[in-house]
């Protein structure tokens, strides 16, 4: 099995392929200044060109978890998250409620996707 790694740091592969699949690390919004749906769709925006980088797309997302910081905020975030899926080819997800590790993260989305 080929395993390819994409923008690898010193803790983590921003994206892995492996085995007819890829898996994005946990994404996180470069501009925190903005509310959980704006952290959203640059979040989303940054998972399409990782998925770019792989050769894959949303239309194949298996599974994604999303982390939001308050989870009274799950509305807001699924508002980016419907327009983004566009209400198809929808995964298997979880939303949990979590302490992020920058206190200024709103949301932090992780998917797995086919090839």
């Amino acid at each position: 099995m080929t395993v390819t790694r994409h923008e690898p740091s010193t803790i983590l592969s921003k994206a892995v392929q492996a085995n007819g699949f890829v898996f994005t690390a946990g994404v996180v919004a470069d501009d925190l200044k903005e509310d959980v749906k704006g952290q959203t769709h640059q979040i989303l925006a940054e998972i399409d060109r990782l998925f770019k980088l792989a050769g894959t797309d949303k239309t194949k997302v298996v599974s994604a978890t999303i982390w939001v910081a308050d989870i009274r905020t799950r509305e807001a975030m699924n508002e980016a998250w419907t327009a983004w899926t566009g209400g198809a080819n929808l995964p298997g997800r979880a939303c949990i409620e979590a302490k992020l590790a920058n206190p200024r993260a709103l949301v932090e989305i992780a998917v797995i996707a086919a090839k």
